[in-house]
């Protein structure tokens, strides 16, 4: 008991020493902030429908709340309780829900009354592994997304064997992220309402097929759609197995007829990702966004328009140097309007079909995530480094934005704010670079500052305005360091060339570009130049370690989180290859590729390793496989320096569950406070 209460002393203890220095904002008030997802509009136009998740971080429970709210008086209330709460909710009419429950048996589906509070069965599906549900557009017929466990190969004939333990797998993608492939497939299922009621046995989008129904792990019903007149289903997905997945990012187009139950292929001359398939509001032109290359996941996006009488498709986008996240047509079918990222941060742009006439709505410090129309104006979810998401209303006229939620303004309002600033720096090839310094609440220039330079991943993922629970700059710049985010080269927003510019070369100006924004920053009075640091996920854990072998004295600690280490056995362990072979060239026995696996694998420069170094690892990254961080801890605790490997058995690429993330971020700025 004794020792019990020593323990829960010291973790008081530690956590009031961590960060007396500045308590404004704390890993404790990061997981305190309610998370909003969503934003969808009714049908009639006057309504959003979105959810707000808290996290209960000592009980390790997570709520999530529907919230239905007026768009012009902001009124606005929870739809359920914590008792019998609304799951998968969707607007199935102006002033009705429908959502799923869930029995041991099967999923059913209601609509729940706004007016009246009233539920009303619609019936269930077949099957209980319903992972999500999306309407047609008349409401005659509803598309599942539904897990369906296929037959294992190799097991069957091992049956007696009760008590054994094994994997027996004859091609690639046997793994993929943070899963085995245990033959479950996520596939489509269509059911018919007749009178408000599921009739029947469904049907089959993928009849008698093994593949899934929207691409593993991440894709969902975004990626499917009906026609208007409800005769089609489009659904995006790459119909591949084996070493040719694992190999390729052609997905394509499916257009699979409702009655005749037949199949075709839309997209078979495009040989890139294609997804996120939607008709304009007469289905006379369907538009998707694609991408040309085979093999490169982080291609331009382009948005296509295909003439549904003629089967004509134009670029809409393929002169414009910006790539696109998402997109919606306008109601009238005469605009499209999307998000893309420019010079580090997503905009939202609007497309005039009649003048041919691209124009950018919005500006400012800040990334709007999400947009759905809603009469002469759009509702988007916007964030910044600085503040978590909410909901605004921004007006197609002039771009203006007015602020419709606050979920988060009791938590915040009395706490200072860092200051984010926009820079231009001269890199070593004599280009302009975009760079982020955020500096503390409260900042003098007459104090001395330490630095943390922070490395993205991706690669090819903007440093945006993004308000991260993990990698939070408003926590890191509250604990009184000076935060240098580059959008070094390899990044989006800056043209197509600069975005391409790191394939296969990733060890070479991308650190270039990192140490010209070190340099160039610290020469400013108030950074202390013998307390920098350098920290980063993915390939920002690759800089790192890549970073410890170059650096030459600029960086006093290093923090690498799931980094790539030894480029050659990460070949060998990694799933999807195609990101590989793009990035690295292919193989390593090939000697065309001999740059990527010896100049550029940071294990080969470990002998000039002479910094401390904090490695952290999940055990359910198959992404970047544990054993790339076990090889950069061991080969620092070899050499003898300072260092410590911080693991999560059960967390992926990620850290997701909110107890092991509350671990993280005091193990983050314990070691900077070790070791700056």
């Amino acid at each position: 008991m004794r020792n019990k209460f020593l323990a829960v002393f010291y973790t008081i203890f530690t956590a009031i020493s961590l960060f007396a220095q500045n308590p404004s904002f704390t890993p404790e008030t990061l997981w305190e902030l309610k998370r909003l997802g969503g934003g969808i509009v009714c049908p009639e136009e006057k309504n959003i429908l979105y959810t707000l998740t808290k996290f209960n971080v000592n009980e390790d429970v997570v709520q999530t709340s529907v919230i239905v709210q007026q768009i012009q008086t902001g009124d606005h209330r929870e739809i359920g309780t914590p008792a019998t709460p609304i799951k998968n909710p969707k607007w199935y009419a102006n002033d009705k829900l429908s959502f799923v429950q869930k029995t041991a048996a099967t999923t059913q589906l209601f609509s729940y009354d706004l007016n009246t509070g009233e539920k009303e069965s619609f019936g269930g599906f077949s099957s209980r592994n319903v992972v999500d549900y999306k309407w047609s557009p008349r409401r005659n017929y509803i598309v599942t997304l539904e897990s369906v466990q296929l037959p294992i190969k190799n097991r069957e004939q091992y049956k007696e064997f009760n008590n054994a333990n094994f994997k027996i797998y004859d091609d690639l993608m046997y793994r993929h992220w943070d899963a085995w492939d245990e033959g479950e497939r996520n596939q489509l299922f269509v059911y018919r309402l007749v009178d408000g009621k599921i009739q029947g046995t469904p049907i089959a989008v993928q009849k008698n097929e093994s593949y899934h129904g929207v691409m593993p792990p991440f894709s969902g019903l975004s990626d499917v759609t009906f026609s208007p007149d409800e005769e089609w289903l489009i659904y995006a997905t790459k119909k591949m197995e084996g070493i040719e997945f694992a190999t390729s990012t052609n997905s394509d187009l499916y257009a699979f007829h409702i009655m005749n139950q037949t199949t075709t292929n839309y997209t078979t001359d495009y040989k890139g990702y294609d997804t996120h398939p939607a008709f304009d509001e007469k289905g006379e032109r369907l538009a998707w966004l694609s991408m040309k290359r085979d093999g490169f996941e982080s291609d331009k996006n382009d948005i296509i328009i295909r003439d549904m009488k003629t089967f004509q498709d134009i670029n809409l986008t393929s002169d414009i140097d910006l790539t696109v996240s998402h997109f919606i047509w306008s109601k009238d079918g005469k605009k499209i309007y999307f998000l893309a990222v420019k010079e580090g941060t997503y905009q939202i742009f609007e497309w005039d079909f009649k003048k041919s006439n691209l124009t950018q709505l919005t500006e400012g410090i800040h990334n709007y995530n999400s947009i759905d129309l809603a009469g002469k104006s759009i509702i988007a979810q916007r964030q910044s480094m600085l503040v978590p998401t909410d909901l605004y209303q921004v007006d197609l006229k002039d771009g203006q934005a007015k602020q419709i939620t606050n979920v988060n303004a009791d938590l915040l309002k009395d706490l200072p704010k860092p200051v984010v600033e926009k820079r231009w720096i001269t890199t070593s090839d004599n280009k302009k670079m975009l760079t982020w310094v955020i500096y503390p609440p409260n900042f003098r220039e007459s104090q001395k500052y330490p630095a943390l330079l922070y490395c993205q991943g991706g690669p090819q993922s903007a440093v945006s305005q993004f308000f991260s629970y993990r990698w939070n700059f408003r926590l890191m710049a509250s604990q009184g360091y000076v935060i240098i985010a580059p959008n070094r080269r390899g990044l989006p927003g800056f043209g197509q060339e600069w975005n391409d510019a790191i394939s296969q070369d990733w060890g070479g100006q991308p650190m270039r570009d990192y140490l010209a924004a070190v340099d160039e920053v610290k020469k400013e009075k108030f950074i202390d130049g013998e307390r920098i640091g350098a920290v980063g996920a993915s390939y920002g854990g690759y800089s790192v370690y890549q970073l410890a072998g170059i650096h030459q004295g600029r960086f006093k600690s290093f923090i690498s989180h799931c980094g790539l280490f030894n480029m050659t056995s990460w070949y060998g362990t990694t799933e999807e290859l195609f990101f590989a072979n793009w990035e690295l060239g292919g193989p390593y026995w090939r000697e065309s590729n001999r740059r990527s696996y010896e100049e550029f694998s940071p294990h080969k420069l470990v002998s000039n390793w002479d910094t401390p170094i904090l490695v952290i690892h999940g055990g359910k990254d198959f992404r970047v496989p544990e054993s790339q961080g076990f090889e950069a801890f061991q080969a620092a605790r070899i050499k003898g320096i300072k260092s410590r490997l911080l693991y999560f058995p059960e967390e992926n690429h990620w850290v997701l569950n909110a107890q092991n993330a509350m671990v993280w971020q005091h193990e983050f700025f314990k070691w900077l406070k070790e070791t700056l």
